[in-house]
Formats: C-alpha cells, structure tokens, sequence
C-alpha cells in the first residue's frame, strides 16, 4: 500500500459536531428560557432535534432536500414536535446556531495526537466534507486543526456531497493526487465508504456509533489512534 495523501471527513471524525451543537443549543435554550416559556426538557428537546438533524442531512445528502430546506426545517419542526409552531423562533434559532456553534470547537478524542503522528511520518493531509464552506474552513481555523491539512474541499464549492463521485475527484485534483495512492477516513458509512468505495479509493471506516459492521477486509477503528494500526 503506497498511500501518500489522506483525506479526512471533518464532522464526527475529527470536529466533534455532535458535542459542540448540544453545547450551542443549550446555550440558546437556557438563554431564550424555553424551559419557562414552554415548560419543555432539554434532554428531551435536544433528543427530537438531533433525531430530526440526523434525517435532514442524509435527505440532503441523497440529494432530496437543499440546505435552504434544511435551515428552515430544523429546528421549526423539532418545536413543532412540542407543539409550538413559531416560524420566528426557529428562524432565530437556526440563525444563531450556525454563528456560536463556532464558539465551541471541541475535537473527537485523539485529533490533534493522530495529526501529528500522520504529519511526522510524512502524510500530506486533506479535508473532504459535506458541510457548508464557509462553516468548514471556520471550524479548521478556530479549532487549530487548519495548518495540518494541505486541501480543503467542500460540499458546496463541488455542487454535490458524498457518496457522488465528482466530490472525490475534485479533491483529489485539488490535492494532486491519484486514487491509488488516496485512503479516505470517515463516520458516514453511505458518504464515505460507499462514497469512497465506489470511487476506487481505500477507506478507514471510523465507526463512531459502535455500528459494528462485519464486513471481510474491511479498515473500521472505533478511536481514531486506531489509524496507527493502518497508516
């Protein structure tokens, strides 16, 4: 195995999302005092929202939905769910989401020890995700992580997300690299091992839900100092 570039997904595999939105949607909740307003549980809000959430970004990754349909959705539909339909509060919600999620920038457990020991060895680096540009770049920048990556590549510039192919060729013409020298490391079992398998391309499955997938000649690792065992 001659692999020479790496591409990373950044949402769940490197940045932790799941952590760093439960952080931002508590921090409005409490701040906006739903709980008062609507007697509604945190737990349970965050529960419905992440449900939703989930759903949302697989429509818009199998390209059912735009992210347009997602803003507008997310968070009036998990209000919805409590029975408080109030476009307006959504609307406030979604908007300030995007902007403080970025005040929290925790990492997956791992991140920077694994980056370091990839650069050491002499891996040039990249990034491949399904998010919004402006939200990739920002979330690198602001958590630190920016300076180990050569390429990032977003959803967004390419017109299209993983599984599709054209997102990995793109990335990889930015980067100057072939498939055969490429390994791909993600969270998305459709996005990034199909994505990626379909392409042509080696994977490293990082299955962060326990999924557990049997699978012969498969890479998965459950923590990402795990790589060290492949690369």
């Amino acid at each position: 195995m001659n692999i020479q570039h790496i591409f990373f997904d950044l949402d769940n595999t490197l940045w932790d999302h799941r952590r760093n939105a439960y952080l931002t949607i508590k921090d409005l909740f409490e701040k906006e005092e739903i709980n008062l307003k609507y007697q509604i549980d945190f737990e349970a809000f965050h529960a419905v929202y992440h449900r939703i959430n989930e759903k949302l970004w697989e429509d818009i990754r199998d390209g059912i939905i735009d992210k347009e349909y997602l803003r507008k959705h997310r968070f009036y539909d998990t209000f919805s769910d409590f029975n408080v339909q109030d476009e307006q509060l959504a609307m406030y919600f979604e908007e300030h989401f995007l902007d403080r999620i970025l005040n929290y920038n925790e990492l997956v457990e791992g991140t920077k020890p694994i980056l370091e020991y990839l650069k050491a060895k002499g891996y040039t680096l990249h990034i491949i995700s399904n998010g919004f540009k402006e939200v990739t770049e920002r979330k690198c920048l602001l958590s630190g992580i920016a300076p180990y990556f050569q390429t990032i590549t977003s959803a967004d510039t390419v017109g299209v997300r993983k599984p599709r192919p054209e997102i990995f060729e793109y990335s990889l013409n930015l980067a100057q690299a072939t498939v055969g020298e490429s390994i791909l490391i993600g969270d998305d079992w459709i996005a990034d091992v199909v994505g990626a398998r379909n392409y042509g391309m080696d994977v490293i499955f990082f299955d962060v839900l326990h999924e557990n997938p049997q699978e012969e000649g498969l890479k998965a690792i459950s923590h990402l100092l795990q790589i060290r065992e492949f690369l």
